[in-house]
C-alpha cells in the first residue's frame, strides 16, 4: 500500500480529506461556492487541497501552527517539547471538528501519521457507501446513511450543538 500524502495530515492533527473546504474544492463545487459565499470570499480564495499544499484555505494559509512546526523541525505539534502549547490549546476548543486533536497527537507519535492516515480513513467514512464525510455531515453526503461517519457518531451531540449557533 503507498505512503498516504502526507500534506493531508496536518500539523495540528486535523485530517484534511475530511475538511469541509477540502471536500469541496476537490469534489463538490457546490459545496465550494456555498462556502465562499457564506464567508464572504471567492470561491478560488476559498480553495484548500490539504495543510502542506501550495493551495491553502483562508484559516489553513494563516495557521501558526504550520509555521511553528516548521521552524522547530517538527511536522507534527505533537513531536514539539512546548506541545500542547497555548495556540494549539485554544484552536481546539474552537469548533467540534478539532475535538480529537489530542487523540490524533498521540496516535501519530504512536503509529506513524501513515497508520494514524488509514485510521482516519475509517473513522470519516461513511459505513454503508464509504464516502469521506466531514464532522459537519450529520448524514452520508453521498447515501444519506446516519451518521455519516464514526467520529460524527461519538460527537453528534457536540456538532449540532455547534451548528445551532448559526
Amino acid at each position: 500500500m503507498p505512503i498516504p500524502d502526507k500534506q493531508l495530515a496536518a500539523t495540528c492533527g486535523l485530517f484534511c480529506r475530511a475538511c469541509s473546504v477540502y471536500i469541496a474544492t476537490t469534489e463538490d463545487p457546490q459545496r465550494l461556492e456555498r462556502l465562499a459565499a457564506r464567508f464572504g470570499l471567492t470561491q478560488e480564495r476559498m480553495r484548500c487541497t490539504g495543510c502542506h499544499s501550495d493551495t491553502r484555505g483562508p484559516y489553513c494559509s494563516t495557521c501558526k501552527m504550520v509555521v511553528c512546526a516548521a521552524e522547530k523541525g517538527v511536522d507534527f505539534c505533537g513531536a514539539c517539547d512546548e506541545y500542547p502549547c497555548d495556540d494549539l490549546k485554544v484552536f481546539q476548543t474552537q469548533a467540534p471538528h478539532r475535538i480529537d486533536l489530542w487523540a490524533s497527537q498521540e496516535r501519530i507519535a504512536q503509529v506513524g501519521y501513515a497508520q494514524w492516515y488509514e485510521e482516519m480513513l475509517v473513522d470519516y467514512s461513511c459505513p454503508q457507501c464509504g464516502t469521506i464525510n466531514s464532522a459537519y455531515d450529520l448524514a452520508c453526503r453521498k447515501c444519506g446513511t446516519e451518521p455519516s461517519c464514526p467520529y460524527v457518531s461519538r460527537n453528534r451531540a457536540v456538532i449540532e450543538a455547534f451548528l445551532s449557533q448559526g
